[in-house]
């Protein structure tokens, strides 16, 4: 357990999966925090007390990481709220606008801070290309064009949730994207796309293209599936994820009117005036972190009150908003 002195937050994971293991184990490394439960109906940890539910803990706690699936955020924050938590809610917030509305609700009527797990915000290489944005390195944005193309194994599937609409990739996986997208550009004004479920058949889209048209004018491309063994996704090429091979490819490419970049590499293209002129490429290094700590890292800080969250419940709501008018727009045979 980690030291209690100072601003230590006591903290508790609910969902012991993929992520919240991860959420888990990074924590229990970090003095600046003290993880006092883990909640889960089904796994329990050896090293830590354990709890079935969140009325079951009975610890003092001061915030709560809820990595439960989605469509038991709002019950789940509803009930961590009451407890007087903080939350680091896993993204999605939620899995409806309504329920996400409920989280905000009850962490306005309980005064708590919500944090939503878009750790992509806090990777050294977005905070640098996100920064050599706003310094006009490449003019103003016009166009990106992202591709997310992952094969998953099957067995990721036999869990049941993830076997019907809900295991979809663009709210496991595209909301990601959908938030990355927003944070460097802006709000969405515009979702048209096409989708497939050609390969395996099941009940859920697993390939397709979204088109996105942003306030501003810039037009965005994600192209998706999860049915390909390709290099190309975030977790592949920045090596962020330990289940993902890193290949280290690039999969967004920003063009502007003085420039491009390509990430995760932060290769930029300049210095030509049109195009009769070659443009100069040069490479931004950055040096790497583990976002997951970051975040943690972040959302700490706002549990003591030295910093306002980067992602609210507030703010993952309107990326919730997009990715369900993207899953919308590419539900096979829809299009549009």
């Amino acid at each position: 357990m980690a030291d209690r002195r100072g601003d230590v937050v006591r903290l508790l994971v609910a969902g012991i999966g993929l992520i919240g293991a991860r959420h888990l184990a990074h924590a229990l490394e970090m003095p600046q925090v003290d993880v006092v439960g883990v909640i889960d109906p089904q796994l329990t940890q050896d090293h830590v007390p354990h709890f079935d539910s969140i009325d079951a803990v009975d610890v003092e706690a001061d915030a709560i990481v809820i990595a439960t699936p989605s469509h038991l955020h709002a019950d789940h924050a509803e009930a961590a709220a009451a407890r007087g938590w903080h939350m680091l809610i896993e993204k999605p917030v939620a899995h409806s606008l309504d329920a996400a509305d409920r989280i905000i609700a009850a962490a306005e009527r309980a005064g708590v801070q919500t944090l939503v797990g878009h750790h992509r915000r806090h990777h050294a290489a977005v905070a640098k290309l996100k920064e050599m944005q706003d310094d006009g390195a490449i003019g103003t944005p016009v166009l990106a064009s992202m591709i997310w193309a992952l094969k998953k194994p099957d067995p990721y599937f036999d869990v049941p949730w993830r076997a019907g609409p809900d295991g979809s990739p663009v709210l496991i996986n595209l909301v990601h994207e959908v938030d990355l997208l927003r944070h460097l550009f802006g709000e969405v004004a515009s979702v048209h796309g096409i989708g497939s479920n050609a390969q395996r058949g099941a009940a859920r889209v697993e390939s397709g293209t979204a088109l996105l048209g942003f306030d501003g004018g810039l037009a965005a491309s994600i192209s998706f599936a999860d049915t390909t063994a390709s290099p190309y996704s975030f977790e592949a090429g920045t090596g962020e994820n330990p289940n993902i091979a890193t290949t280290g490819e690039d999969y967004l490419r920003i063009c502007g009117t003085e420039g491009a970049v390509a990430f995760p590499s932060l290769t930029v293209w300049s210095g030509a005036a049109d195009w009769s002129q070659e443009p100069q490429r040069a490479e931004h290094g950055v040096a790497p972190n583990v976002p997951l700590v970051a975040q943690l890292e972040h959302f700490a800080q706002v549990c003591a009150g030295k910093a306002a969250p980067l992602v609210s419940a507030l703010e993952g709501r309107k990326t919730l908003e997009t990715t369900l008018r993207i899953e919308a727009a590419v539900a096979p045979g829809t299009g549009g």
